[in-house]
């Protein structure tokens, strides 16, 4: 078993529950990481036997360009997308993270981490 880490991707998104959010959008950071078995890939040394993570952020970036009220239905779209492409994917755990959040305050982020 190993853990694959994919992990600082950043989006510009329109993520929010607020209407300004829809209209300014902000940056967001998304951490994603996956458990599964790569032996045969260790041995075979051919991307076929793995977790292709190209595949993977591209998946992650055009979740990303669809606006949601809340970070948590992204995140949720985000690994059940993942896990519906990779199915010998055991476990996968994502931390999404708005920057600079509207909320009143100098605060750096917000963030959700989910587990599957």
């Amino acid at each position: 078993m190993a853990e694959i880490a994919i992990e600082g991707m950043e989006f510009f998104s329109y993520h929010g529950h607020f209407e300004e959010e829809s209209v300014i959008g902000t940056r967001f950071i998304v951490d994603l990481f996956i458990e599964t078995d790569t032996t045969n890939a260790e041995n075979s040394d051919k991307l076929s036997e793995t977790v292709n993570y190209l595949s993977v952020y591209q998946l992650i970036k055009h979740e990303m360009k669809s606006p949601s009220h809340l970070i948590e239905h992204v995140a949720r779209r985000i690994l059940d997308k993942v896990k519906q492409t990779y199915p010998q994917i055991d476990y996968a755990r994502i931390k999404l993270r708005k920057m600079n959040p509207p909320l009143g305050g100098q605060i750096k982020s917000v963030s959700i981490t989910l587990y599957d």
